[in-house]
């Protein structure tokens, strides 16, 4: 009995807490994703309890990096300009030995119409392009971002793909933006085509964020109506992708990866966006929760004031995902290797909060080592970050 009362509370506390999270899967704009203050994520215990992953063909084999994989997120506006000569020193004289870089948008690797992706000959592609072979000749390990399906720049080329109002038109978030429904499979060629070219022009890895619907679950069920024929659940929809996706990536000889909200390494629910460890750890190479400290409310871990104990959150964070990696394999499934997003950046809007500069940054990564985890990705939208040593 006390067992099950102990367990009953934990469901409540996260039932609680996902009223009061501000997790990100990213933000308003395709550059800066993982840090929006604004979001918040509501009640989680949307995703139901059926097991429907059991529905989805686990992917063949999983691909690992030949070494611990430590990077920084490089803007694609940063990557084609001057900045990038200081980030490739603070490479040089860190530990670091990676970029993740984005290819959505000014890149323009890919031309629209979605619907008939080419490669693009633009001089920007070609720019870019040659960016990535001197990268690649400094040997640094190239990971490309692929915003997924938070996309105005595909819904804009292809309303049909976009999620609908269930008055009319394509529905926006709150911060204006349209979205591809997850559910339609026609639309899932365009990134997946990005990821192919990508690969193709030198990256090593793609990786792909925002693969998850909108959250606030209650409030888009509402307001939207999704092109669902085959009546799966979210979990399966982006199950299903990502299973397409990793096909596709192996096949071009690269590594897939995965973003997703922090909490999804603690709770076994999709927190109502389709993310589900269970699911999307056994698809893909490498997951990535976003374990910033301060997207975490009071209280998470007995923790008062999260931002403040960053070493502890991620303590807690790592130990959580290595204990859902635990549960997967004891069941016979292979699972993917954990890469957390860190926090590089300031929290302003957090109170009480801490400036986070080297020891910080520094702090986090011990912390995700002592769990077993060496591999780890800094987060800052504007790319800007200090030199921590090594």
């Amino acid at each position: 009995m006390r067992r099950a009362h102990k367990w009953r509370g934990f469901l409540i506390f996260l039932l609680l807490l996902s009223f009061v999270m501000g997790f990100t899967g990213c933000a308003t704009t395709l550059s800066q994703s993982h840090e929006n203050k604004k979001d918040v994520i509501p009640a989680s215990r949307q995703g139901g309890n059926n097991d429907d992953t059991k529905t989805i063909p686990a992917a063949t084999r999983h691909r690992r990096p030949p070494f611990p994989v430590r990077g920084i997120y490089v803007t694609s506006n940063v990557a084609r300009s001057q900045r990038l000569e200081k980030l490739i020193k603070l490479v040089e004289d860190t530990e670091l030995n990676a970029m993740v870089i984005d290819i959505n948008g000014t890149t323009s690797l890919i031309n629209l119409p979605p619907s008939s992706p080419k490669p693009s000959n633009s001089r920007s592609a070609k720019l870019f392009r040659h960016t990535v072979k001197r990268l690649k000749d400094k040997h640094i390990y190239l990971i490309a971002r692929i915003v997924t399906f938070k996309n105005p720049a595909v819904t804009r080329a292809m309303p049909a793909w976009a999620l609908q109002r269930k008055d009319g038109g394509v529905w926006t978030d709150r911060g204006g933006d349209a979205w591809v429904d997850p559910y339609r499979e026609e639309a899932w060629a365009y990134p997946i085509a990005l990821a192919k070219e990508a690969l193709r022009i030198g990256f090593d890895e793609v990786q792909f964020d925002y693969v998850r619907f909108p959250e606030n679950r209650p409030k888009v069920d509402r307001e939207v109506s999704f092109h669902n024929p085959n009546g799966w659940s979210r979990n399966e929809a982006i199950g299903r992708f990502l299973h397409k996706a990793a096909y596709q990536v192996h096949k071009s000889g690269g590594i897939i990866s995965a973003d997703v909200f922090g909490l999804i390494g603690t709770t076994r629910e999709d927190m109502g966006i389709g993310q589900r460890w269970a699911t999307i750890a056994t698809e893909v190479d490498v997951i990535s929760p976003m374990v910033y400290p301060s997207h975490y409310s009071s209280g998470i871990w007995g923790i008062r004031h999260p931002d403040l104990m960053a070493g502890s959150v991620v303590a807690h964070a790592m130990k959580d995902a290595n204990l859902q990696n635990g549960r997967l394999r004891e069941a016979g499934r292979n699972t993917a290797e954990v890469r957390p997003w860190l926090q590089s950046f300031t929290a302003s809007w957090v109170h009480p909060h801490q400036s986070y500069g080297p020891a910080q940054i520094r702090e986090q990564v011990r912390a995700a080592s002592r769990q077993g985890v060496d591999s780890y990705l800094l987060w800052n939208a504007s790319s800007r970050y200090p030199n921590f040593g090594k």
